[in-house]
């Protein structure tokens, strides 16, 4: 048993205040008792206001997300991460791994034609028809700069063509066992290419696992020499040319049905985490919101249960 001594309370002792008389004195005592409520209401603060962060989540705008801690294998936040909803060229992730699996001759010329522009919506692209490039530099501009035009070709030159390609896309998504994922069209153009935030982090785990995935994916910029001269690709992902930032893998996406999607891998706060951001409206938004994920799992409200 443990002995408890309570002091005497301090008796207070007055000081002298010169001119201000007793409306000028202070006592001796009160510094010590206000620090210590102090302190103490400090500690409280810390902690309750730790807990409240963490329950409020990170104050994200995108309609769907989902933040996945890869060291625990758990949830950290979910925001309506079921709905199936489009993912424009999120959809290129599930090209590259099938032409990836395909184990396609990387150095074979690709010569862009009237065929690879796309036939369900008008996309501007600087990779010109006529343009040629070897295989694996097509599929960097389709995963770094989002290139539509790049997309369409390699699965016009996938064996069996666009409609192989898609087959096998929806067949890598099906042996990934994910239920809310569909492809129409290799490029994400057509909003009927559909997935849902839990799904993607799965194609996100999936795609990580493809060295030439987390290579081009994570290429701040790409020049590609053509007869023309070199037309130098930048990635569409901004937090590329951030330092704090330490990604493995990040692709964004936009149609006007989809709004701003955006899934990365990335290491935050020293832990390997998978973000998935879907309809997030505003140019910007869909970053703004990865840099927001970013600043409440540094500051130390990681929640401490899987979210609900």
């Amino acid at each position: 048993m443990v002995a408890v001594v309570v002091a005497p309370p301090t008796v207070p002792e007055p000081v002298a205040g010169g001119r201000r008389g007793l409306r000028g004195r202070r006592w001796a005592g009160k510094p010590l008792c206000r620090s210590l409520l102090i302190a103490v209401s400090i500690i409280a603060l810390g902690i309750g206001g730790a807990e409240a962060a963490a329950a409020r989540g990170p104050g994200i705008r995108a309609a769907q997300a989902l933040i996945y801690d890869e060291s625990d294998a758990r949830v950290l936040y979910e925001r309506d991460a079921d709905r199936q909803v489009p993912i424009a060229s999120i959809t290129k992730l599930g090209l590259a791994m099938v032409v990836l699996d395909a184990r396609l001759d990387p150095t074979e010329m690709i010569v862009v034609q009237e065929d690879d522009k796309s036939a369900v919506k008008p996309a501007r692209s600087r990779f010109a028809v006529g343009s040629s490039a070897n295989r694996a530099d097509v599929l960097r501009l389709a995963l770094i700069a989002s290139d539509n035009r790049a997309a369409l070709a390699l699965a016009r030159t996938y064996p069996g063509g666009t409609t192989a390609a898609v087959a096998a896309m929806n067949a890598k998504a099906a042996s990934l066992g994910l239920v809310s994922t569909r492809f129409a069209d290799p490029s994400g153009l057509d909003p009927a290419n559909v997935s849902s935030a839990r799904d993607l982090v799965v194609i996100v785990r999936a795609a990580l696992k493809y060295p030439a995935i987390h290579e081009a994916t994570t290429m701040r910029e790409f020049d590609l020499r053509t007869a023309r001269g070199v037309v130098r690709f930048a990635n569409t992902d901004g937090l590329l040319r951030r330092r704090e930032w330490h990604i493995e893998l990040s692709k964004t996406g936009y149609i006007s049905e989809a709004g701003r999607c955006l899934v990365l891998h990335a290491l935050i706060a020293g832990r390997p985490t998978t973000l998935v951001l879907l309809g997030a409206q505003g140019k910007y938004s869909a970053i703004a919101d990865a840099v927001r994920v970013r600043q409440w799992l540094e500051s130390g409200t990681r929640p401490l249960k899987p979210a609900s």
